[in-house]
């Protein structure tokens, strides 16, 4: 077998790959033998006759066919590997020449890894993002915590905003109850914003075991049409009336809400918490601008199939999340009014960008000859189990050669950026724009 290519573009070749009439014919047999048994010929039991008696009666086809298929994929893949090319695509493959007696000829058409001209990649200008906690951040961490330690209780009082009051309620429009208008003991929080404008603020005032009809206009943008800007009474009985209870902020507060004895003790562990986040954010955005800026300053041609192959990665990744949450993708496409191909458009330029930078960031790995070593591999396999609270013993033992691989990928990947960031600068943004601040 011999093989050469041709370069039809940056991303694209053309191979052209001959095998000898001698590998043809004997492809010609092995043709045969794997044929004969399921091939009828008159006057010869099924799989005794011979190979001319069936070229007679079938014609040569049968058989140059499924020679060629036979020979093709191992012609192939032996062609790409003397050729030291990186397909990302199935080949496009036509016949130049075949038959019994001859050389068998044919070219491959296929998109393959591009080649990267970085630009500059080391002293790449990233923004110094402010990764302070400020005083009101610890301060909201506090009163989110308030809040899931709060309770409701009863108050024998009339009702006001903020109060949670358990209700009956029967709508009509006209006199005449509409699907959807009724409830038994919904609890609703007065303020909230849960019903339409008006129902919530003609509560307020209401108490325990009182009768009251609420009248109120439903907007002309109603999701339900059929009672957009229409009149409606509802009729609604209150069962109780509560009041959030909202612990002080003390130490007896911080050893409720958390492992710690004392509230300073508790307000520390916050700020601690919030400046790790802060600083992830700063440096997964530092680290967005990297890629971003390195990745457009280099020349690359990405092939067409590797973005429509990272479109379909994200797509499967958006349908996983949905189905978490029992949703199916083609009723989010029905309810969202989108085909897939609208789909698709919508993911077209991330997808793209994301390709680019990975061919961007593997063309620096080559240049800077980063490598993982065993014990890298190991350090990363340690904290996945780590994470997914698992033995790394019980963890290796499910690997597979291709899961080893790709905690080697996800090291490499890290070193490189990690190198990238060590040798970036970082500089204030120009006057006129807001400060950077990790969001």
């Amino acid at each position: 077998m011999s093989a050469t290519m041709e370069k039809l573009s940056s991303n694209q070749v053309k191979l052209t790959v001959t095998l000898s009439a001698e590998a043809f014919e004997s492809g010609m047999n092995t043709a045969y033998h794997k044929l004969r048994g399921r091939l009828s010929v008159p006057g010869f039991r099924k799989g005794k006759a011979p190979r001319k008696v069936i070229e007679n009666y079938y014609g040569q086809g049968v058989l140059v066919e499924e020679a060629f298929n036979t020979l093709l994929p191992d012609a192939y893949d032996k062609a790409v590997e003397e050729l030291d090319i990186h397909p990302v695509d199935q080949p496009e493959v036509d016949i130049e020449s075949i038959g019994p007696g001859e050389d068998c000829v044919f070219t491959a058409k296929v998109y393959v890894r591009p080649e990267v001209t970085l630009g500059q990649y080391f002293g790449v200008e990233i923004p110094k993002i402010s990764a302070e906690v400020t005083d009101a951040e610890v301060e909201a961490e506090l009163k989110s915590a308030q809040e899931r330690v709060s309770r409701w209780v009863d108050v024998d009082r009339p009702s006001k905003m903020g109060d949670r009051v358990s209700i009956d309620y029967l709508g009509t429009v006209d006199g005449v109850a509409f699907e959807g208008g009724k409830s038994e003991n919904f609890p609703l929080v007065l303020g909230s914003g849960t019903f339409i404008p008006g129902f919530e603020e003609q509560l307020e005032g209401v108490s325990k075991d009182e009768e009251k009809d609420v009248c109120v206009t439903f907007p002309e943008d109603y999701r339900a049409t059929e009672l957009a800007g229409k009149d409606a009474v509802f009729h609604v009985v209150v069962h109780e009336v509560k009041e959030k209870e909202v612990p002080e902020l003390n130490d007896e507060f911080a050893s409720e809400a958390s492992e710690f004895d004392t509230l300073d003790e508790y307000k520390a562990d916050i700020r601690a918490k919030l400046e790790e986040q802060a600083k992830n954010r700063a440096r997964n955005a530092q680290m967005d601008a990297l890629i971003e800026t390195v990745s457009q300053n280099a020349q690359v041609d990405v092939p067409r199939p590797m973005v429509e192959r990272q479109i379909d990665a994200m797509i499967n990744d958006m349908s996983m999340r949905m189905s978490y949450q029992g949703l199916k993708m083609e009723d989010f496409l029905k309810y969202t009014g989108q085909t897939m191909e609208d789909l698709r458009k919508q993911y077209d330029a991330q997808a793209a960008s994301r390709v680019r930078a990975e061919l961007v960031l593997d063309a620096v790995r080559v240049a800077e000859n980063i490598q993982a070593t065993d014990e890298d591999v190991e350090n990363e396999i340690l904290k996945y189990a780590k994470e997914s609270e698992r033995s790394a013993e019980e963890l290796k033992e499910t690997l597979s050669e291709q899961d080893k691989e790709y905690f080697k990928d996800m090291v490499v990947s890290q070193k490189v950026i990690d190198l990238l960031m060590e040798k970036a600068v970082e500089v204030e943004k120009k006057s006129e724009e807001e400060p950077a601040k990790a969001e």
